[in-house]
């Protein structure tokens, strides 16, 4: 068992203000899991996320995220050529 260090960017992170959450957020896994079932096991919904970024880089909701991984949801929103730059350009159609 391990645990994964969460963020949310934008209005997400107003999200973990809301749920009184420490900014980064440590998760306990019992293993590996997606970015899409451990957004849904923190109760942040999908449709307020565009990418997630796992150790910095930008992933689709499918991607396994495991323990000792940096886990950043960024909601929709963000300026073109820094969806370009940043990579996520095309992730969120891979959820």
């Amino acid at each position: 068992m391990g645990c994964v260090e969460v963020r949310g960017f934008g209005d997400l992170r107003k999200l973990f203000e809301e749920k009184s959450w420490p900014f980064p957020l440590s998760v306990d896994l019992e293993g590996a899991t997606t970015a899409g079932e451990l957004a849904k096991r923190l109760g942040i919904p999908f449709d307020k996320i565009e990418v997630a970024f796992v150790n910095g880089l930008a992933q689709s909701l499918d991607y396994v995220v495991k323990p000792g991984d940096r886990v950043a949801y960024v909601p929709p929103g963000t300026p073109g050529p820094y969806r370009v730059f940043l990579g996520f350009v095309q992730k969120k159609a891979q959820a």
